[in-house]
C-alpha cells in the first residue's frame, strides 16, 4: 500500500468513527503552514485551493479571531460552532500569498511566527524562505492578522533546560513586540508537541493560550487554554476531507497523528 493510499485510509477510517464519536460544538482551531510555496510537502496548498477553502468557510462557518475564541473559551461561553484559522512559522509565501486571499474573503487568521528565522533571513530548516518585519507590518495592517509566538528558534521544548526555555521565549515575544508594536499573546509548540512541565510553567506564566494539535473541538468548559486542540490541513485532504475538518470531524486522524509525531521527533532539536 502506497503512502497516498494508506492517508486516503485513515481519513475514511476517521469519517467513520466521526459518526461513532458523540458531536460536540465548540471552537475548531485550523492549522496551515504554507501556500503558494512551490514544494511538494503536504502543508504546502496551491494557492487555488487555499483560496476556494476561504470562500467555502466564508460562506458557510462562523470564522472569528483568535482573541474572540478564547475569551469565549475563558468565559465557558457556548456561542455555537466556529472556526479559528492559523498558521505556523512565518514562510514568505504567507504574506506573498494567503493573506491576499485572506483580504479578499475578509477572514482573520492569527501566524505563530518563529522569529529567528524572520529576524536573521534565515532560510527555515525545511528549504523555505522567511517572511520579514516589513511584509508581517503591512500583513497586520489589514486587521486580519495578529501575530503570535512559535518560539524564536523553533526548538522542541520537551528537553531543553529552563534558563534556556525562558531566553528563547523571551527573544520571541522582545522581537514581536519590538517590530510589530504588541506582544503576542499566543503561542503555539513547535510540531505541536508538549513541552516539559518546566516549559508549559513558562509558556502559562507568559501568554493567554498555547496550542497543540490532536484535532479535537475546543469545547466550552472543558478547554484549558494552555493546551488548545488543532486541526492540520493537509493537501491530501482534498475538498471533501477539508470540508469535514472544518466542521470538527477526522479526530481519529488527529489523534493518530499526534501519537506518529511523539515517536517521529523523538531526540530531535527542531
Amino acid at each position: 500500500m502506497t503512502a497516498v493510499d494508506t492517508r486516503r485510509l485513515v481519513k475514511r477510517l476517521s469519517r467513520a468513527a466521526d459518526a461513532a464519536l458523540p458531536r460536540h460544538t465548540g471552537v475548531t482551531v485550523l492549522i496551515y503552514h504554507r501556500v503558494g510555496g512551490g514544494s511538494d510537502s503536504q502543508v504546502d496548498l496551491p494557492v487555488d485551493e487555499f483560496d476556494r477553502q476561504m470562500a467555502h468557510l466564508a460562506e458557510h462557518a462562523t470564522v472569528v479571531t483568535l482573541d474572540d475564541a478564547v475569551a469565549s473559551l475563558a468565559a465557558r461561553r457556548d456561542e455555537g460552532p466556529c472556526v479559528v484559522i492559523t498558521f505556523d512559522d512565518g514562510t514568505d509565501d504567507f504574506t506573498d500569498h494567503a493573506v491576499p486571499v485572506l483580504v479578499k474573503h475578509s477572514l482573520p487568521a492569527t501566524l505563530y511566527a518563529a522569529t529567528s528565522f524572520i529576524d536573521s533571513g534565515t532560510t527555515f530548516p525545511w528549504d523555505a524562505p522567511p517572511t520579514s518585519w516589513t511584509a508581517l507590518r503591512d500583513a497586520t495592517a489589514t486587521g486580519l492578522v495578529t501575530i503570535g509566538s512559535h518560539t524564536h528558534s523553533h526548538w522542541l521544548l520537551d528537553r531543553l533546560d529552563p534558563a534556556a526555555i525562558a531566553d528563547d521565549l523571551d527573544r520571541s515575544i522582545d522581537l514581536i513586540g519590538t517590530h510589530l508594536g504588541a506582544a503576542p499573546a499566543h503561542f503555539a509548540y513547535p510540531k505541536a508537541l508538549p513541552g516539559s512541565p518546566q516549559a508549559e510553567i513558562a509558556v502559562r506564566r507568559r501568554f493567554t493560550s498555547a496550542a497543540l494539535a490532536a484535532s479535537r473541538v475546543n469545547r466550552p468548559g472543558h478547554t484549558d487554554l494552555h493546551r488548545l486542540w488543532r486541526t492540520p490541513v493537509q493537501r491530501a485532504d482534498g475538498f471533501e476531507f477539508f470540508t469535514a475538518k472544518a466542521q470538527g470531524g477526522l479526530r481519529l486522524e488527529g489523534e493518530l497523528r499526534a501519537l506518529a509525531a511523539r515517536f517521529k521527533y523523538r531526540g530531535a532539536a527542531t
